[in-house]
């Protein structure tokens, strides 16, 4: 074995660079892809055109243009990260599309002929079942192999955002959209909850973290304009339920509260479903919510995070964008609820969001 060969003394080099302070090592270095288009998709219109250029160049120039050497995926895919090493997975993808479709019909001569690609590659990843893995299609002898609820959700909100913006896509879409959502249906538990796949808590039985994979399914019945159908009206029933007392959420019912699921759970609360006496599903819960995100913003420790990620490897990162990301997607939402200008500071918001 050559040890003192060029390779391994760059392998080094990097290993003796990315330590962290106390002396641990990160599961991953670099994100960049995913939590830009996550920053992007929180901030919505708060991005100026002037803004959204250099960004959308950036995104545009991250797409994979050719066969991924790894898994042999076609083109049109995003991977986490810039860096090589990524893998075009159905996470990144349409979280890509949704931040490229963000300047709706006035970009789609820059934008278009990327969102026909990546909308091409995710229908030809979805699964039998109707809905969507990670990374392959059809394997099934892994976790990333099978249908996610969560990614499966994701990809949905995609390609009716993609659809919305031009709609001659929607007759190719429509079949996908439909297997999508009773895939979703199926997978419902008896409780109303959705299991996500990459994100867990440790606290939860199992390691799993249903409140990030409700508020995500959610987000998909919301954007569908479905909202008061009965599998969101339940799984908004069970999402109010597990609130802690003192207003935030963890991964599940009585669980320590944290950042990152509280501002999830506030978002999919803000919604529009309804229950039959016509008074918003969690309405007085996300109040309580949006104050105890605003009670962490003004004293600090809103920028505290917690593991979330990787639970079904039994690995867990601290990703230090998501308590910030997903606390300005909340109150970006909490204000447009109550009809607030958006550029309010967070005390500014009401209460009874």
């Amino acid at each position: 074995m050559r040890i003192h060969h060029p390779a391994n003394r760059k392998a080094v080099e990097f290993l003796v660079d990315s330590v962290r302070d106390d002396g641990s090592w990160p599961i991953d270095t670099n994100l960049a892809t995913w939590v830009t288009t996550l920053s992007v998709n929180a901030l919505g219109d708060r991005l100026s055109q002037l803004q959204r250029a250099p960004i959308r160049s950036w995104l545009l120039a991250q797409q994979y243009r050719e066969v991924h050497p790894y898994t042999n995926a076609d083109p049109g895919g995003w991977a986490w990260t810039d860096l090589p090493g990524g893998v075009p997975d159905a996470d990144d993808t349409p979280g890509a599309m949704l931040a490229l479709l963000r300047g709706g019909t006035a970009e789609w001569a820059e934008i278009g002929e990327s969102i026909e690609a990546g909308s091409g590659w995710l229908l030809s990843l979805q699964n039998r079942d109707g809905g969507w893995p990670t990374f392959c299609r059809g394997w099934g002898t892994l976790p990333f192999d099978r249908s996610s609820q969560d990614i499966t959700a994701h990809v949905l909100r995609a390609l009716m955002a993609a659809e919305a913006v031009n709609p001659a896509m929607a007759a190719r879409f429509e079949e996908p959209i439909r297997r999508g959502f009773e895939f979703l249906k199926g997978r419902q538990r008896d409780d109303g909850a959705w299991v996500p796949l990459w994100f867990g808590n440790q606290h939860v039985a199992e390691d799993q973290n249903p409140v990030y994979g409700t508020a995500r399914v959610l987000e998909a019945w919301w954007a569908a304009g479905r909202e008061d159908e009965e599998p969101a009206a339940r799984a908004r029933e069970w999402l109010a339920g597990v609130q802690n007392s003192d207003g935030g959420w963890g991964g599940d019912a009585d669980t320590v509260s944290s950042v990152e699921e509280t501002a999830l759970a506030v978002e999919a609360l803000l919604g529009r479903g309804q229950d039959a006496a016509g008074v918003r599903i969690g309405e007085k819960q996300a109040a309580a919510g949006v104050e105890w995100l605003i009670e962490r913003v003004e004293n600090g420790t809103w920028i505290k995070s917690q593991p979330i990620g990787f639970y079904f490897a039994r690995l867990w990162y601290f990703e230090k964008l998501y308590p910030m990301i997903f606390t300005v997607a909340a109150l970006r939402r909490a204000c447009l609820a109550t009809g607030v200008a958006e550029d309010l500071s967070p005390h500014d918001v009401p209460t009874g969001a």
